[in-house]
């Protein structure tokens, strides 16, 4: 009797029994796959995670040799261009949740830094702000950008500030978010960096939460074996990030923006959370006291971040973005 109802259904159910027990089979092997490469190849699925954010903000990852370097770097959007640079120990995936936000309207150019991230590095060269700025030029004649807001965050900052104030033909409004390179009241983080303790080298997970607690209002919800992925490439950057740490202890290197304020022509925004441990929110009041030929100067505060505004307040941080881009 069973045999005979079952031969009895009508074709489309017969079908759809088929189809609906392939999509369960298909299901379990999927969470099985998935299942274990959270486990035993997370970086295989951190970097899936990543070309999907990547997707959604409508950026194609391209890489091109400018100067001494092969850089890699994202792109994508219409309208005017902005071009976007990382801070220290970081890489172009940091932009990635704002430029959501952004690509609708404007034209990003996102790159990883020499020496970080995806882009090529050499350990016998000097990655100091000066030669991060000169390595700059090289990858905007390259792309041929023309003129462009360029933002700039923490170490990024400081590239950005010296970029502008050497080539302004090229920036024609600059944007600097909790800016590395300017004066600033000393804090603990400052008191511990110029004693030579670097607080973004980690080995394991107590490490990497340490440094995040550092920079972040609240801590990131980030599953674990992603967590074991950040952990381990830094680790694998531990001689680079101890040498560019060593670098930028010049004093050239972390007033390299205060030096050069009088030499910046262009309207200048200056972005900052209200409660950053890295770079004390006093800087902003450094960049506007010496602006003496900033045709325009913009400042705006964020509460609820530390010193990651792109990452914490994506949504404000675009929306302010725009409105200077729109204004000049």
């Amino acid at each position: 009797m069973p045999n005979t109802n079952v031969s009895a259904r009508p074709l489309w159910q017969r079908m759809l029994i088929r189809r609906l027990k392939f999509l369960a089979i298909v299901v379990v092997v999927l969470g099985v796959l998935l299942g274990g490469s959270y486990l035993f190849a997370p970086q295989w699925l951190f970097r899936a995670d990543i070309a999907r954010e990547a997707m959604a903000a409508h950026l194609e990852k391209k890489s091109v040799p400018a100067g001494d370097t092969r850089w890699s770097y994202y792109e994508g959007g219409e309208g005017p261009t902005i071009v976007l640079l990382h801070g220290f120990a970081d890489s172009k995936e940091v932009w990635l949740e704002m430029a959501k936000q952004l690509t609708p309207h404007f034209h990003l150019v996102i790159p990883d830094l020499p020496g970080w991230g995806e882009s090529s590095r050499d350990m016998a060269a000097s990655y100091n702000i000066d030669a991060q700025a000169a390595r700059l030029q090289s990858f905007v004649q390259t792309l041929g950008l023309g003129r462009f807001l360029l933002v700039g965050h923490s170490m990024g900052g400081a590239i950005a500030g010296t970029y502008a104030a050497e080539h302004p033909e090229h920036v024609g409004e600059l944007a600097l978010l909790d800016a590395f390179g300017l004066k600033f009241k000393e804090n603990a983080f400052a008191r511990e960096t110029l004693a030579g303790k670097d607080p973004f080298v980690f080995s394991d997970r107590a490490g990497f939460w340490r440094s995040a607690d550092l920079v972040f209002d609240t801590r990131p919800s980030i599953p674990g074996r992603f967590v074991d992925v950040l952990v381990a490439r830094n680790v694998k950057d531990h001689a680079f990030i101890a040498k560019v740490f060593n670098e930028l202890l010049e004093p050239s290197q972390y007033l390299a923006v205060q030096n050069r304020l009088d030499k910046l022509t262009m309207p200048v925004l200056g972005l900052w959370c209200k409660d950053d441990k890295i770079i004390d929110i006093s800087a902003l009041d450094s960049l506007r006291n010496g602006l003496a030929h900033a045709p325009a100067i913009s400042t705006s505060t964020l509460n609820g971040c530390g010193h990651m505004p792109e990452l914490e307040k994506p949504e404000e941080t675009a929306r302010i973005l725009t409105a200077f881009a729109l204004s000049h």
